[in-house]
């Protein structure tokens, strides 16, 4: 049967289970966006094309799969320069499909060209795979490798473009592939390396599990669970991973800004590292809390890329593949033997416990504006137990890591890029991976927010749950104490403030959202209540203190060392 071009496109991304694309439609893509719509798929079209990059983003995350951003030519591919790069730096499968002019009209020795650049040129090094379907006959083998190299090995994006005069070409080819007939799914370790990590987990006496980001992108908790129970040891969550495995919460203690966490790794015979690079913010795996033990302590890393093995620190049990293949492997090696619970693991328990109960009794209360670590404790208290968590912003997040008082399944943010301005599209893909079934929580910095405040508007178009909760102090807080830290108090603060006349509860309003203004502890968490019962993507627009905003952040010593210049 004869399709056109951009019909088996979509085809061949629906064999993936791929049917959510986010975009804004031009010449180029109308009809791809008519028949994905006509076929049930999500289609959401936000204000900006690096929205949509960050959109698809989330539903990678959320669903474990491949996702798909759409770029219009020329501006709309460079608009999603920085949402490109950011995938590939957090290892996230978005397939980027763009538009091109006609061949005859690039190809031509000619000035002035409308709405032209020379995009792959653009993005390949920010990508792992780009190619331009030349040819119709070409579509099926470069959207396959296109699929095979963002899942293959360390996940990311690639970019894929097509000229104007090669979308409506048709073609005459055979139903499309399953993924296992073209690329390789579910790899599984070799069978003597998994006898060898089960033999060393049965013979540690103080093991732990890391646990890293690629765990819930993968949608992996469920085994992850099954083998923590076997192992019955504490786990330790990496700073990019910081969604909490259902079952696990009391268990799960964060990386460096838990007294429980540095001492069971200190302790540790054993580390099985699992979703994770081992990268600068958990010292590589052998600076800073990893030093004391490490002649003791044996390491197993479950790595779908073979390139990364003994990269940033030895490896004693390589086990490459899929985790979402290996790790079920462990449960079987060690199901006949469970091993008994570590002995300092109910002390962990409650050690942990206390902290986070201290740190909500002593966060700064009483104050007008509000302290920002009052604002976390309040906000994640209100935060509803089956709800999606998103995180933005320097300052805010940074309170965040210490004083958050909820362990939400699943979080979105991104630590390994740093990239500010992606909480409220994140959340918008997030929710719309979910179809809006679960509440969601923003809690951001004024700065960030205002990167794609415009999404507020697809938030209500596309009717999410979503509740974002806005520390303001109108400055960039995290930079602010860097001035004051480097010049003194009261030197000037170039660049860093900004007007004290926004207000984000009114911009709220006239996205069709609801807004409301805060100054008060005791006001925030009634607040986010109405909102929730509004039936509207809600903004509450919280005052803080803004000395407290950039001289008082926790654990920020902590955080400093994840920047050691190669010293780790």
């Amino acid at each position: 049967m004869s399709v056109k071009v951009y019909e088996r496109i979509l085809d061949l991304f629906e064999a993936e289970g791929i049917n959510t694309l986010f975009g804004i439609p031009d010449p180029n893509f109308v009809h791809l966006f008519h028949l994905a719509e006509e076929r049930g798929w999500n289609v959401v079209a936000p204000h900006h094309e690096e929205s949509a990059g960050f959109m698809a983003e989330a539903v990678s995350r959320m669903t474990g799969r491949a996702a798909l951003c759409i770029g219009t030519l020329g501006p709309g591919l460079a608009n999603l320069a920085g949402a490109i790069m950011c995938a590939k730096v957090e290892n996230s499968p978005v397939i980027f499909l763009g538009g091109q002019r006609a061949r005859i009209t690039e190809q031509r020795v000619r000035r002035g060209r409308i709405q032209f650049v020379q995009q792959m040129a653009l993005v390949e090094n920010s990508v792992k795979y780009s190619a331009s379907i030349e040819y119709a006959e070409q579509t099926d083998e470069i959207i396959r490798e296109g699929l095979r190299k963002a899942l293959s090995g360390t996940p990311g994006p690639v970019y894929i473009e097509y000229p104007q005069h090669v979308i409506q070409e048709e073609l005459d080819l055979p139903p499309v592939l399953p993924p296992h007939a073209y690329r390789l799914v579910g790899q599984t370790a070799g069978a003597d390396l998994v006898a060898e990590a089960a033999e060393l987990i049965g013979a540690a006496k103080q093991p732990i599990l890391l646990v890293g980001h690629g765990v819930h992108t993968s949608r992996a908790g469920a085994s992850v669970k099954a083998l923590a129970d076997l192992m019955a040891c504490p786990v330790i969550q990496t700073s990019g991973g910081t969604s909490y495995i259902e079952g696990l919460e009391d268990r799960t203690f964060p990386y460096g800004f838990s007294a429980a966490a540095i001492d069971a790794v200190v302790k540790s015979d054993l580390c099985l590292a699992i979703g994770t690079e081992l990268g600068e913010p958990v010292h590589f795996g052998r600076g800073r809390h990893w030093v004391a033990n490490e002649e003791n302590r044996n390491w197993i890393l479950i790595e779908q890329d073979a390139s990364a093995i003994g990269v940033n620190r030895p490896i004693d049990v390589p086990l490459v593949g899929d985790l979402r293949a290996i790790v079920p492997q462990l449960v079987e090696a060690l199901k006949d033997s469970p091993r008994t619970p570590t002995a300092e693991l109910d002390g962990w328990i409650k050690q942990d416990a206390d902290q986070l109960a201290e740190l909500a009794e002593t966060a700064p209360s009483g104050m007008s504006p509000v302290h920002p670590a009052r604002l976390i404790v309040e906000a994640t208290k209100a935060f509803p137990a089956d709800g999606i968590m998103v995180r933005d912003g320097g300052a805010t997040t940074i309170f965040g890591w210490t004083y958050s008082q909820a362990k939400p399944h699943d979080v979105m943010w991104n630590q390994n890029f740093g990239h500010l301005g992606t909480g409220l599209p994140y959340a918008v893909g997030a929710g719309v991976a979910d179809g809006g079934k679960r509440p969601m929580m923003l809690i951001t910095g004024d700065s960030s927010f205002q990167f794609h405040i415009a999404e507020l508007e697809t938030a209500a178009r596309v009717g999410l749950p979503l509740v974002c909760v806005v520390a303001v102090d109108y400055a960039w807080g995290l930079e602010v104490g860097v001035y004051k830290r480097t010049y003194g108090h009261g030197s000037r603060e170039t660049g860093v403030h900004w007007s004290k006349d926004t207000r984000f509860d009114k911009v709220a309003e006239g996205f069709g959202c609801y807004g409301e203004y805060v100054d008060r502890d005791e006001d925030i968490a009634p607040a986010i209540k109405r909102a929730y019962a509004s039936g509207k993507p809600g903004v509450i627009h919280v005052a803080v203190d803004p000395t407290a905003n950039s001289e008082e952040m926790p654990s920020y010593d902590e955080f400093r060392t994840w920047y050691a210049e190669g010293q780790q």
